[in-house]
């Protein structure tokens, strides 16, 4: 195949409709619209010429369009896959590897959103305003000095992983919370903690000494389960444990488990192991569990940014550039190769 036309389909709707009106005047790039309920015949009848797939949020996406190596392996003319934000578990990266297909994000365009979710998370934890929220409206005439909060101040938060998002908690944390921020990341330079404004650490100091917790690293094969039974079991009674990352990084049936022990005083909860979680779901037992749908991103600037970041990177990649954001970077060489093939010439990069 060697035409001048670049195909990028997506199903359905982006977060913003700024993406479309972006690559709809974008040239010699044709958008291709599909619905999840389409047959799988015709799917893949349009993926078979496709150069490009944009995922939906894994929260909203059938599990039969997440971009494993057999669906992969259906598109021969695919080169790149994107998310619509920091994490890409959704697609196999392993497989795409492989294969040759570049795997990308939008990671940073919902760095704020997600870092702020996590704060308020903090403030209402630690101020005990779910508690007192619920004591109101189950229990008139309660004593309102029967769960004093927690300031901020001289408190010590742990973030597991400093990235993006991480950064930018520990940045909120330190300058307006006056909270001692120190961090777990494996993958980063030691000057690289002190210029995302906390102290390094290992990983059982950050669950033996902090008064919160807060998870910011992706899923991977090795964060997966990274955060169970014994480390739980490591937090002080009085700590807080919030994640806003993704499922699996923690153990929730090992979550619930501390929960129920006491071994920690709270937790803020925004990934799940099944999403949406339904009515039922066994942290909704526990009154100082503040629970959110995977909602940490969805803001009006965020879904913007994810969006508008999403139409500008492919259109980079479509004309033949490397991806700005890309998660798999030793696909290269042979991403190189099969760029060459379909399209008649290499990318730049």
């Amino acid at each position: 195949m060697n035409d001048n036309i670049r195909r990028l389909v997506y199903f359905e709707n982006w977060a913003h409709p700024v993406a479309v009106e972006i690559l709809e005047n974008a040239p010699g790039i044709e958008l291709i619209r599909l619905e999840q309920d389409d047959d799988e015949d015709k799917v893949f009848e349009v993926m078979k010429s496709a150069h490009g797939y944009q995922m939906l949020a894994k929260t909203e996406m059938q599990p039969r369009w997440r971009p494993d190596r057999a669906f992969m392996e259906k598109c021969p003319n695919l080169l790149a896959v994107a998310s619509l934000g920091a994490g890409f578990d959704a697609c196999d990266d392993a497989a795409a590897t492989d294969l040759g297909i570049m795997v990308m994000n939008n990671s940073g365009a919902n760095s704020d959103s997600v870092a702020q979710h996590a704060i308020g998370m903090i403030l209402a934890l630690g101020k005990n305003m779910i508690r007192h929220d619920r004591m109101m409206r189950e229990a008139p005439g309660l004593d309102r000095m029967s769960y004093p909060g927690l300031e901020t101040t001289g408190k010590t938060l742990g973030i597991v992983g400093l990235g993006q998002i991480g950064r930018r908690t520990a940045k909120i944390a330190k300058h307006a919370l006056d909270m001692n921020v120190i961090a777990f990341d494996p993958y980063i330079s030691d000057q690289d903690f002190a210029d995302r404004h906390a102290t390094k650490v290992d990983f059982e100091t950050l669950f033996r000494t902090s008064d919160f917790i807060s998870v910011h690293c992706p899923l991977t094969n090795e964060t997966r389960g990274m955060i169970g039974k014994e480390a739980f079991a490591m937090m002080k009674p009085s700590a807080y444990f919030i994640t806003t990352a993704r499922h699996y990084v923690h153990d929730e049936d090992a979550l619930v488990a501390a929960l129920a022990n006491g071994q920690m005083d709270g937790a803020g909860v925004d990934v799940f192991n099944d999403e949406p979680p339904g009515p039922g779901h066994p942290l909704m037992q526990f009154q100082n569990v503040l629970m959110t749908p995977h909602a940490a991103g969805i803001t009006d600037v965020c879904n913007y940014n994810m969006a508008k970041w999403g139409a500008e990177q492919w259109i980079d990649v479509l004309n033949g550039k490397r991806a700005p954001r890309l998660v798999n970077p030793s696909v290269w060489d042979k991403y190189v190769e099969r760029h060459t093939r379909i399209i008649g010439h290499a990318p730049e990069g």
